[in-house]
């Protein structure tokens, strides 16, 4: 496994691009986010997707799958947005709140299984310059761990994730506490997890 050390506050180009490179290829990064650090691919690979819910012992279409985008702007590309939906987002976002919404039929195989997708704009340089690097969305899930530094810790995740991920961002200590999940697909938006982040 390949380890960058990227500082949020004044991401490495050259190796935003690398990281960039690895997700064109179809591979399996670690990233960090606003709350967790997170599993990733290209977001329109299908066979990367299914390749991270092998990882995490899901089923692509059992489960509940999300994207980082760069902007609500990109996010109407792949889900819809109604004009409530779209003041909330644009009242809490870049945060650490993934957005419940009905899926459009650009996402690949893995997301028509399911009619919604999960949003996320994160509050954090490095996802969203490898979003804006890449062009499209990065599909993410957060990294599993049973201890507090092997969720925190990069070398600690390296070590974990060592046989099933091609590359890791170390930006420093993350966090342990995850986004808040909005389901906006209802008729009114309801909070199913609450985690990192009070919603306005």
């Amino acid at each position: 496994m390949k380890l960058l050390k990227i500082i949020p506050s004044n991401p490495n180009e050259r190796f935003i691009d690398m990281a960039v490179n690895a997700l064109i290829d179809g591979k399996i990064i670690i990233y960090p986010t606003d709350s967790i650090y997170a599993l990733g691919c290209d977001a329109l690979n299908n066979n990367a997707i299914e390749e991270i819910c092998k990882i995490k012992g899901l089923r692509s279409d059992k489960t509940n799958l999300s994207i980082i985008c760069e902007s609500i702007s990109q996010v109407a590309e792949y889900a819809r947005i109604d004009n409530d939906t779209f003041s909330l987002m644009k009242n809490n976002l870049p945060g650490p709140f993934t957005f419940i919404l009905p899926a459009l039929s650009k996402l690949p195989k893995a997301f028509k299984k399911r009619r919604t997708v999960g949003i996320r704009i994160p509050e954090n340089n490095v996802a969203l310059s490898l979003v804006r690097q890449l062009g499209r969305p990065i599909m993410t899930t957060s990294i599993e761990f049973d201890d507090d530094d092997y969720g925190c810790e990069p070398e600690l995740i390296a070590e974990r994730y060592a046989a099933t991920a091609d590359l890791i961002i170390d930006s420093g200590r993350g966090g342990i506490i995850p986004s808040t999940i909005v389901d906006c697909t209802g008729s009114a938006p309801e909070i199913t997890r609450e985690g990192k982040g009070i919603l306005k």
